[in-house]
């Protein structure tokens, strides 16, 4: 089932997470942006010694949100017109099947709708207009209902998500918005076999942020509150080693592991971080590779700048075909970056 969750509309997403991490920690609250902050204290170790106290606070931030758009108008003839919420290429938004949700909490009320520009079809378009690319504000949605029921139904502010399924596809998982579910993933399954191994040193602070996709905006309240030694941003990356990418901007390949992110345009990974993260991977024998984004940042960005200062770095999962509903990310990839995080965890 779709987990709708828009910036600042993440009631859904919140609470399946809630759901999920169950007995996993000594402490859980959701702070005032919508974050979830779960608390794991020190177990089987005596507390290390932190950059800051002891032990050593470490935390890790996963976005829970996703790009979509918003309900911005409804016409007389009963269209949905929009408002994006993050970015989107337009280029793969034409003739999608999408979800609209009047109610965050309730997912019984979502009316499935057709998304198309409002444009002639090919059938009767001119050559011009069958070469121009339209716009965000060119889309429409169309919920297959009479106009005075679309009014009923549907409000100016309402999320508007893209419909696909998750699957497999060979030795890959595909779907919407895995940007940043798997961050989500990672954190709580790393949590989880860190609580199966022999202990931790370090308290764990596992937030799974809101409003990432417009400004990296509850990972830096949660940090303010959380006040880290350590921020751990958990995120996917650019994978393109499809063909017609020049090898110099691949940012990542998949099936090579989990990336070490050395910077991206809202901050540039603590080098200390970084490279402890690249001696457990290497001991562990976990597949990892460096990487570059050259747009784009995570919610490392604002743990970084939160109070005084923080050592940051991300740790992210390659995708191909990022903000598209068919982001895929290979199995290896994904586990590599589970058991790098966990053994990390276990020996700060």
């Amino acid at each position: 089932m779709l987990t709708a969750a828009l910036p600042d509309r993440e009631p859904r997403a919140r609470a399946l997470i809630l759901r999920q991490i169950k007995g996993l920690f000594d402490q859980v609250r959701v702070d005032a942006l919508g974050s979830v902050i779960a608390v794991r204290k020190p177990r089987g170790k005596s507390g290390g010694k932190g950059r800051k106290k002891n032990p050593t606070r470490v935390m890790l931030a996963s976005h829970m949100d996703q790009i979509g758009n918003m309900v911005k108008h409804v016409d007389d003839a009963g269209f949905v017109r929009l408002n994006p919420v993050g970015g989107f290429d337009i280029r793969n938004l034409f003739a999608r099947l999408v979800t609209v949700c009047p109610d965050v909490r309730d997912p019984s009320k979502d009316l499935p709708g057709v998304m198309n520009p409002g444009s002639k079809p090919v059938h009767i378009a001119n050559e011009e207009e069958r070469k121009k690319i339209p716009e965000v504000g060119d889309l429409l949605v169309d919920l297959g209902l009479p106009a005075d029921q679309v009014h009923k139904k549907v409000k100016i502010g309402d999320m508007v998500v893209l419909k696909a399924p998750m699957t497999r596809i060979g030795q890959t998982v595909v779907s919407q918005c895995l940007d940043n579910r798997i961050a989500c993933w990672l954190a709580i399954r790393a949590i989880q076999k860190l609580a199966k191994g022999p202990g931790h040193a370090c308290e764990v602070h596992c937030v799974f942020t809101t409003q990432e996709e417009v400004g990296l905006r509850g990972a830096g309240t949660s940090a303010y509150a959380v006040e880290p030694d350590i921020g751990i941003a958990i995120d996917t990356t650019l994978c393109v080693d499809t063909p017609g990418i020049p090898s110099e901007q691949r940012v990542t390949q998949q099936g090579k592991g989990a990336a070490l992110t050395v910077m991206d345009s809202s901050s540039i990974a603590d080098l200390d971080v970084l490279e402890s993260f690249e001696k457990v991977a290497k001991r562990k024998k976990i597949k990892h590779q460096r990487s570059i984004l050259p747009r784009g940042g995570t919610d490392a960005g604002t743990m970084q700048r939160a109070r005084s200062g923080t050592p940051t770095f991300t740790l992210s999962c390659p995708t191909r075909y990022i903000h598209t509903v068919t982001e895929m990310t290979h199995l290896d990839d994904l586990h590599a970056c589970r058991d790098l995080l966990a053994a990390w965890l276990a020996q700060v």
